[in-house]
């Protein structure tokens, strides 16, 4: 199982991007699949979740901001990042996981995302 994730870049304070996660293999329809964050010398930290089915779950600091999406048929997780901030400066990471049997889970590698005027 591969997680690609791109689309990160330098934006300005107040603009948006659009982060894409395209999974390979059989896992993606069954997985939540989330975002993650990091940034030197911290611990990484959750952005935002989906469910299979769809249930949402954003971290506080982002709210309002970040839309979390989903398309199946695509194997893709979305994440569309709105009136960026410079604390939102971060490696982000996708990750796919399945807390029941079967267990798994799966990290793509990071896309950087720097907010700078």
């Amino acid at each position: 199982v591969q997680l690609q994730a791109s689309g990160g870049g330098l934006v300005q304070p107040g603009g948006s991007l659009r982060l894409s996660c395209a999974g390979s293999g059989n896992i993606f329809s069954s997985s939540i699949m989330g975002w993650y964050r990091q940034t030197p010398g911290k611990q990484r930290e959750l952005v935002a979740t989906i469910t299979s089915g769809g249930s949402i779950r954003y971290a506080e600091s982002v709210k309002g901001r970040f839309t979390i999406s989903r398309d199946n048929a695509k194997n893709t997780v979305y994440l569309q990042m709105a009136s960026l901030k410079p604390e939102d400066t971060a490696v982000y990471y996708c990750k796919a996981n399945r807390p029941v049997t079967p267990v798994y889970v799966y990290w793509g590698q990071g896309t950087l995302v720097t907010v700078s005027s």
